[in-house]
């Protein structure tokens, strides 16, 4: 049984050396762009792919001035429906497998996903206040994104608050108070939706946690992805602290570094790409839990090289999944939660069963 471990293990390490770990990343880069020119020539509507690169490079390049590529209904599906949720469907991948990573190391256990501290509970509260209570109105049609991205953001500050409550906040701690803010908002969520039995605003509420990129427009999408791609970029530059968080706050304090104010500063940002993503996209589950294993299992435990593979497989991943969501059934759109999490499980449960990576400084 240990030599059989051990053939495992070595087989991966190959990946963890520098050149062939570059190359991976190069081909994964390019698998990325064209998944991305790919998909958007997929659909339920059949266009030429001529037609669907003809649009696009005349948006891009403004080749041509002719109304029938500016303009129209083909011109309606590929520029403002397939490419916006296919670049939409990119950053909520990058983002939810870059954040997972991030809060494993945070509360140091491989099991946590971007909405282990009651976050989830918070935006599904935030949404059923906005969908049976009317609060956020003003917003107009993004009311329930907005009111999802605050429940979302608030639960984070209080989760922090509590947190350090009689003494200065640990993973144990933080786990504790999200799991007791998540209780309270399923709770109320609950009361709500009891009392004000209103059988339409049920199922929009269970259609928004089952997650969707239907929904994605280019004005929110030029807002979106600039802060999920600066939040991967700052914590590509934190790898050497989220390495420590692995070992734990006393091997961290010998080695001169207090943990404490860098998780209020990985919390409070995390929170913000979390906000952002549930705002757009709704509850979209195991993609930061899923995602995270893969690249720990190829590629070893150092921050350095696994957030940027995880960004690019996270976003080739809910590109596909996204794809797959429309094209499935025949004039049907499946959710693209329920498809994650229909394919997500089964390959979460295989994985805690292999096992082949290390965790918490452990290769």
């Amino acid at each position: 049984m240990q030599i059989q471990l051990k053939t495992s293990k070595e087989k991966f390490n190959i990946f963890k050396e520098t050149p062939i770990y570059m190359g991976v990343s190069v081909i994964l880069l390019i698998l990325l762009i064209l998944s991305i020119g790919f998909a958007v020539t997929l659909g339920s509507v059949d266009i030429s792919i001529k037609e669907v690169y003809k649009i696009i490079f005349n948006k891009l390049f403004v080749l041509s001035g002719n109304d029938t590529i500016n303009s129209g209904p083909v011109h309606d599906v590929v520029w403002l429906i397939r490419l916006p949720r296919i670049i939409l469907a990119l950053s909520v991948g990058m983002g939810l497998s870059v954040v997972g990573i991030v809060m494993q190391a945070i509360v140091k256990n491989p099991l946590a996903d971007p909405y282990i501290l009651g976050i989830s509970s918070g935006a599904s509260l935030g949404a059923t206040m906005a969908i049976m209570l009317g609060v956020g109105a003003i917003f107009g049609s993004n009311s329930i994104g907005i009111a999802g991205f605050l429940g979302a953001l608030i639960v984070s500050i209080l989760v922090l608050v509590i947190a350090n409550i009689g003494g200065r906040a640990n993973s144990v701690k933080l786990l504790l108070g999200g799991m007791a803010l998540s209780s309270i908002c399923s709770a109320f969520s609950s009361f709500i939706v009891y009392f004000a039995n209103d059988a339409q605003g049920m199922q929009k509420i269970t259609f928004w946690l089952m997650g969707s990129v239907a929904g994605a427009k280019w004005k929110d999408i030029i807002f979106i992805l600039p802060i999920i791609l600066l939040g991967i970029v700052f914590f590509m530059t934190q790898y050497r602290v989220l390495n420590l968080m692995l070992l734990g706050d006393d091997v961290a304090v010998t080695l001169g570094t207090d943990l404490h104010k860098y998780r209020h500063v990985y919390l409070i940002i995390t929170s913000l790409m979390i906000g952002m993503l549930v705002y757009s996209s709704g509850m979209i589950g195991f993609v930061g839990l899923i995602i995270p294993h893969i690249v720990r299992m190829i590629f070893g435990t150092d921050h350095k090289k696994i957030i940027p593979i995880a960004a690019i497989l996270g976003g080739i991943f809910l590109i596909w999944a996204d794809v797959l969501s429309r094209t499935l059934i025949d004039g049907t759109e499946i959710p693209i939660g329920i498809l994650i999490s229909m394919v997500g499980a089964p390959c979460f449960i295989w994985l805690m069963i292999k096992k082949t990576y290390g965790f918490g400084g452990k290769n």
